[in-house]
């Protein structure tokens, strides 16, 4: 059986946060809580240059700005409530149980329509980190 408080974790760097190896984590135990956008809130679980997971959830009536991303590809994967997309100008709504996937290059955003909580999970591969270009 192996000692995972003295196993070494390969993957975890000075710059990079993962929970220890079996680490099990959630909204009270993460990496980091974040506020953005008009009263939205985030959970990092993961944060490393090859993946990024993260709980985020969005009062109703918020939207983020429309952006792309160069190089991550981002997964989508509701909770509760129901996501409106609009992706390449296309619009998508999702309910519980529902995902989706964008590519680097589309331009997209996420908003909450609803009149209840939106609460989803976001995995990004590559990390989002310093790879966001945002539309005015």
């Amino acid at each position: 059986m192996l000692n995972k408080d003295k196993m070494a974790n390969p993957i975890n760097q000075s710059n990079i946060q993962v929970p220890p190896l079996g680490g099990v984590f959630s909204k009270s135990d993460c990496l980091k809580h974040y506020n953005w956008g008009d009263d939205c809130h985030g959970w990092t679980f993961i944060d490393t240059e090859a993946l990024s997971v993260k709980q985020e959830l969005m009062p109703p009536d918020t939207a983020e700005q429309l952006h792309y991303h160069e190089k991550a590809t981002q997964v989508f994967f509701i909770l509760k409530g129901r996501a409106t997309f609009s992706i390449d100008g296309e619009v998508t709504v999702l309910k519980p149980e529902q995902g989706i996937e964008i590519h680097p290059g589309q331009k997209h955003f996420i908003s909450n329509n609803d009149r209840s909580d939106l609460e989803f999970i976001l995995y990004s591969y590559p990390s989002t980190n310093n790879d966001r270009i945002e539309i005015k």
